[in-house]
């Protein structure tokens, strides 16, 4: 059978689920109206977004259209070229506030440790589709090892925040794949027991200083406890309703540091108040549900997995973030899907859900090639 992308020059339509699609649109624009206050009415970062925005619906579009065995075929080719690519940024990248996470090629800059939230999912679940489920214990050692690979590369730049993220796309396919009790145990409890070398070894001296402000942030208020401290009154003020558009305190007299960025979600409840919040919640739990939904009915042990996993990530990326600028969890820098300001994370973000919509209007297809 002939795959194509196009169908008579256009894009099919079928490959799209429209319930899928309203709701990151819903997010898409309300991100929009948010980044718009949140940037103190920045014109030029409301029409980077909006490029973005287009650009990640075009992408999801066009990977729609691909047949599952495309990505299946792939996967791996792509999971070189990511590594490739952050092996690149440590000896090439820009160094930005102390980190090296980005790529100049002149026309475009991006981080290659977004593709690295595409590709490594996509690589554990092709290894173990093609193996019977659950995993063995060598097919598990295989997983692990291209989980560990990006992971530290990543780590290394250093981006914690990205690398927890990296790690967990992996381990969310191992999970779904129904890894055995007696083998997560091991992994979490070996994890444990390398947590003091990771403290003494592992960690930069800011990044353990995040963590000891967790705890505390008060004991550096206008340090390293300055952020989150900021983010709680932001946060707190905001009530029931909001003090409404364009009119948070914290945020337009540029209290709040990175508001357009990690801490949008502090703009948003002050802002926008309880009844924001929720509503901003609501669209996340319906991306979710029906991203849990999409996998549910996917014919394939490929399908389920990639699905499954890509919507648990994307609910990672929320929980992270918010219990982030909350002071429920360190600062690590992870950006609130699709509402904060960031083109690289965003089209990656789109490019995922774009494959889910061919996993899952292809699903007959896949079922029958395997």
């Amino acid at each position: 059978m002939n795959h194509c992308f196009f169908k008579k020059g256009r894009l099919s339509l079928r490959a799209l689920d429209g319930p899928l699609l309203l709701f990151l649109s819903a997010l898409l624009i309300y991100g929009l109206l948010i980044l718009y206050s949140a940037s103190s009415h920045h014109l030029s970062l409301i029409q980077h977004k909006l490029i973005h925005v287009l650009l990640g619906l075009s992408i999801l579009f066009i990977l729609a259209q691909a047949p599952p065995r495309f990505y299946q075929i792939w996967a791996p080719y792509l999971y070189m070229a990511c590594l490739l690519l952050l092996l690149s940024v440590l000896c090439f990248g820009d160094l930005t506030k102390g980190a090296q996470r980005w790529l100049n090629l002149g026309i475009i800059r991006f981080q290659p440790s977004e593709l690295a939230k595409l590709a490594v999912p996509l690589m554990v679940a092709s290894l173990i589709s093609y193996k019977p489920c659950p995993p063995t214990l060598c097919t598990t050692f295989y997983a692990l090892l291209l989980i560990l690979f990006p992971t530290l590369l990543v780590a290394w730049q250093p981006d914690l925040g990205t690398a927890i993220l990296i790690a967990s796309s992996g381990l969310l396919i191992l999970f779904l794949a129904g890894l055995s009790w007696r083998l997560l145990g091991g992994l979490l409890l070996l994890v444990a027991s390398l947590i003091p070398v990771l403290w003494f070894f592992g960690l930069q001296p800011y990044q353990r200083s995040r963590l000891v402000t967790l705890l505390n942030p008060e004991r550096d208020p206008l340090g390293s406890g300055y952020h989150i401290i900021q983010s709680k009154i932001a946060i707190g003020s905001g009530g029931l309703w909001g003090k409404g558009w364009l009119k948070g305190t914290q945020s337009q007299l540029e209290f709040l540091p990175e508001r357009h960025t990690d801490f949008i979600f502090s703009v948003i409840a002050e802002e926008q108040g309880l009844i924001g919040v929720t509503l901003l919640l609501a669209l996340y739990l319906a991306v979710i549900l029906r991203g849990l939904i999409l996998a549910t009915r996917a014919q394939s042990a490929f399908g389920h997995l990639v699905i499954g996993g890509y919507t648990l990530l994307f609910f990672f990326y929320v929980l992270i973030n918010i219990g982030m600028v909350s002071g429920l969890l360190p600062v690590v820098g992870v950006p609130l899907p699709l509402i904060s300001y960031g083109g690289t994370s965003q089209i990656i973000l789109m490019a995922n859900f774009g494959i889910m919509l061919s996993l899952h209007s292809h699903r007959h297809l896949l079922s029958k090639s395997i």
